[in-house]
Parts: structure tokens; C-alpha cells; sequence
């Protein structure tokens, strides 16, 4: 690994207020933002929410990269959309765009040579456009339907030139269209997971107790098993654990490896005595199946167990949840 050099203090002070500064110029731009969320944002809202298409975001250079974020965060949140480049549009990609659809054209601005030269093809097909920019007296928000406002003070960048401050207002307002459309949409998490099937995001709201649980070969005793017999059934069935049930099936108590632990610890211990008289006749246990692995997963951590037994309304067990099932399915809190 190639040696750092070291710094000064002064070099480092100076250094660290660099990057304050930026964070407080763009923050400050943010917050100026606010007094222009009105009624535009709202007409812009209501066109993507009503449009029976798709929503097109298109940009060139930093705002093209933005632009393909939003259309990508619109996407993940329920609103059809996808990313065209304005010189890829001149050359056959306007045929993505239907009449059905809307565009959201990003330019700060406003004069982007290449967004500008899509823009009477948009039109003449009627297409309803929302113009970002930062001057409302622009060619781009002068072909907008809707205009919403990127405009900053300040750039972040010390020679105002590198889009900084501008980028992340836009981000923002993107943000902001996506978040009002999922309210708007009554959008809800299991709406949010059925666009996240994979990766933790995904498993967190998408996966289920059912999707883990097992449901065969479980540790089982009756309730007369002696503790010797007990303690077999839960070295084979490596859960940590053993089921203690009745004829029908119903859970009577939970003997974990920690309640033998305690039991060797009483002056009274025996291995020939009931295992259920060391077992915890009260467990922490989950009458429904459905409910998310994530919110199983804090039950577990809360009440500090391993295994978490699944049961009917009758009390009789359809499975347990365990720890290891959960780490292993890479779910998180």
C-alpha cells in the first residue's frame, strides 16, 4: 500500500473547512428550493401520475447523469421510466418515445445544443414536456409545458464552474417528483419490493417467515421425555433447540441449550427428570407466517433467542424460524 504523505495542521484544517464549506453552499441552495415547490410541482406531479405511458427523462453531461438517476429512482418507485441521451435521440431512440408518454428534459442552462435540437420532435408529436432549468427565459422551459426551477446562487465549485450545487438541486427535485408520486400512488413497501426482488433491499421487504421457516425433520419430544433423550434430539437436530408437544401437535414448552446450561447449575439437577421440567413452558413464539423474515429477525434479536417457533391460532406448530436461516438468507433489519 503506497504511503500517504503527512499533512500539516494547516493543510489539514484547510482541507477539512474545504469540504464544510461545499456541504453548507449545497445545503443552503436545498433549503432556497423550498419557496419553489408550488403549484408547477404539483401540475408536474399530477401529468406523470396521469400519463398512461412512460415517463422519459433526457439530459446531456451532468445533467444527463442525473436524469438517468431519476428516471431510475421513478422506475424503483412505480412510475415506467427509463433514460434517453438527446444525440442518441436525433438518431433513431425518438421512436422510444409514444404518444402516451411525457418527458422530463434537465438542462441547467437551458440552452443544451443537443437537447434543444429534440425538442420540436417532442412537440410536433404533442408530447407533454416538464423543462428543468435554471432560467425560466430559456429555449428549454419555453418549450416546457411545465417549468420547474434548478436555479442556484452558488456553485460549490470555488471557480463556479463545475456543476455542484446545481446537480444536486436537480437530484433533489427529482427526489422530491419521485417521493410525491409514491404518496400520491398510496405506494407501499410490499409495492417497493415487488421492483426489488434481489439483494438485501429485496429480502428485507419482499422475503417472508413461509420463504424460511422449516417444517420437517424438527427436534421433537413429548413432554415426558426424560432430559438424557431431550438432549440427543437437540444435538441431532442442531438447531440449539428441542419442541416440546403434546399428542396433537400442540407446543408445550421450549428447552434450549442455554436452559440445560442453567439446569446443571440447580442442586436438584437430574439427567434421568423430565426434560420439561427445565424447559421454558412460556416461549417467545409467531402466529403468523406471512409476516416479514426482516420484522422476524427483530423479534429474535429482542427477545435474544435462536429459534422462533411458528404456530397456528390453535397453538399447534407449522415450523420454526431460526437464526442461522435468516443470516444465512442474508436478511437484515
Amino acid at each position: 500500500m503506497k504511503k500517504i504523505d503527512t499533512m500539516t495542521p494547516d493543510e489539514t484544517n484547510e482541507t477539512i473547512e474545504a469540504g464544510k464549506e461545499v456541504l453548507r453552499t449545497e445545503a443552503k441552495s436545498l433549503l432556497d428550493a423550498v419557496g419553489q415547490i408550488d403549484e408547477e410541482f404539483a401540475r408536474a406531479v399530477k401529468l406523470v401520475a396521469d400519463t398512461k405511458g412512460k415517463c422519459i427523462v433526457t439530459g446531456v453531461g451532468k445533467s444527463g447523469l442525473v436524469g438517468a438517476k431519476i428516471a431510475a429512482t421513478l422506475a424503483s418507485t412505480g412510475t415506467p421510466s427509463f433514460f434517453i441521451h438527446p444525440t442518441e435521440a436525433l438518431h433513431g431512440d425518438l421512436g422510444m418515445i409514444g404518444p402516451d408518454d411525457c418527458v422530463i428534459a434537465i438542462s441547467y442552462s437551458g440552452e443544451s445544443e443537443e437537447l434543444i435540437k429534440i425538442l420540436p420532435h417532442i412537440k410536433r408529436f404533442e408530447i407533454p414536456l416538464i423543462a428543468m432549468a435554471g432560467e425560466k427565459r430559456s429555449t428549454l422551459a419555453e418549450y416546457g409545458d411545465i417549468f420547474l426551477p434548478i436555479h442556484v446562487e452558488k456553485e460549490a465549485c470555488p471557480l463556479g464552474a463545475a456543476p455542484t450545487s446545481s446537480t444536486t438541486l436537480t437530484l433533489a427535485i427529482g427526489d422530491a417528483l419521485a417521493v410525491a408520486l409514491m404518496r400520491k400512488r398510496r405506494f407501499k413497501a410490499e409495492d417497493f419490493a415487488s421492483f426489488h426482488p434481489g439483494g438485501s433491499l429485496g429480502k428485507r421487504l419482499f422475503v417472508k417467515i413461509e420463504d424460511l421457516m422449516r417444517t420437517k425433520n424438527l427436534p421433537v419430544v413429548a413432554p415426558d421425555t426424560p432430559l438424557k433423550e431431550a438432549v440427543v434430539v437437540m444435538s441431532e437436530g442442531r438447531l440449539g433447540n428441542v419442541l416440546i408437544m403434546d399428542d396433537d401437535n400442540r407446543l408445550k414448552a421450549v428447552l434450549s441449550d442455554g436452559d440445560v446450561r442453567r439446569a446443571l447449575m440447580q442442586p436438584d439437577f437430574s439427567i434421568e427428570k423430565e426434560a420439561i421440567a427445565y424447559a421454558n413452558p412460556n416461549p417467545r413464539s409467531c402466529r403468523d407466517e406471512r409476516m416479514l423474515a426482516s420484522e422476524a429477525l427483530q423479534l429474535i434479536e429482542r427477545y435474544k433467542i435462536q429459534m422462533l417457533p411458528i404456530l397456528d391460532g390453535s397453538g399447534h406448530v407449522k415450523g420454526v424460524l431460526h437464526l442461522h436461516d435468516l443470516v444465512e438468507a442474508g436478511i437484515k433489519k
